[in-house]
């Protein structure tokens, strides 16, 4: 079955967000994938971490929630919706991972437990507080049961911290969802790198999709999305930086024949 990553470049309009991001996944569908991720703060990116608030949805209702639950039962897609802005209290929201299966159910939520607090090393003025508005998850790895395998949850700057990871794969993860809006600073030097070495340790598919180009307030975002492979091979990748879509096979053959040959998960000590 085939997997396809969104890249999308959102801004501060939430209803040009939904319609970039819903002529995406329609083609997506229509190139024959079974599951579309979307990145992070796919519906919304405004120009101050603030201003997300304004559009904070309870959860599991809401006209975002709703329009990837009416999407992906329209479409027969299961659908991983980046990040949505769920409601934790007055002046922060989760950074809520949502997989919606084929039916418009949900059948997964993770909230973003690693928050990006990060002054850009060698981009004067480059400054980022998450934790101003959003609140952190509870520790508790997501995995969930997916046409294509077992997938663990995870999003954007989750990728610097392995230990996830090794977390989601005891539980069964095959595949790793990490949608994303790095920053294209760090992209630039960090984002292929991180990636691969997530595949490549935990033999596991990869599905990254991102933000990209220009936002509100004049943030940059790397795009290059992409599908690895459990070898840390390329399976496909949005080129450059404009919105777009990237589609791969997502066979679980070959994730059990590297497993198999190559033993290495089998081998940990710690």
């Amino acid at each position: 079955m085939k997997a396809a990553v969104i890249q999308m470049n959102s801004g501060a309009d939430v209803s040009a967000n939904l319609e970039q991001a819903r002529v995406l996944l329609e083609q997506a569908a229509a190139a024959g994938a079974a599951l579309a991720a979307l990145p992070e703060n796919w519906a919304f990116m405004g120009a101050r971490e603030r201003d997300k608030l304004a559009h904070a949805e309870p959860d599991g209702a809401g006209p975002i929630q709703q329009f990837v639950a009416d999407l992906a039962a329209r479409l027969k897609l299961w659908v991983l919706a980046g990040t949505l802005p769920v409601r934790a209290d007055a002046d922060h929201v989760f950074a809520a991972s949502c997989l919606y299966d084929d039916q418009g159910q949900r059948a997964a939520r993770y909230d973003k437990i690693h928050l990006f607090d990060v002054d850009v090393p060698g981009a004067a003025g480059e400054r980022y507080r998450e934790s101003n508005s959003i609140a952190p998850g509870a520790v508790c790895p997501v995995v969930a049961q997916t046409p294509l395998g077992s997938l663990g949850l995870s999003v954007c700057y989750d990728l610097r911290f392995p230990e996830l990871y090794r977390a989601l794969v005891a539980q069964g993860a095959t595949l790793l969802s990490v949608p994303a809006a790095f920053t294209a600073k760090t992209g630039a030097v960090h984002w292929h790198t991180l990636l691969k070495a997530r595949a490549v340790e935990n033999q596991c598919f990869v599905i990254a999709p991102g933000q990209c180009g220009t936002h509100p307030g004049g943030r940059a975002t790397y795009g290059h999305s992409l599908i690895l492979g459990p070898w840390g091979e390329a399976l496909a990748a949005v080129q450059g930086e404009e919105p777009g879509f990237a589609i791969a096979e997502i066979d679980p053959n070959h994730l059990q024949a590297v497993r198999a040959s190559f033993p290495a998960l089998t081998h940990r000590r710690l």
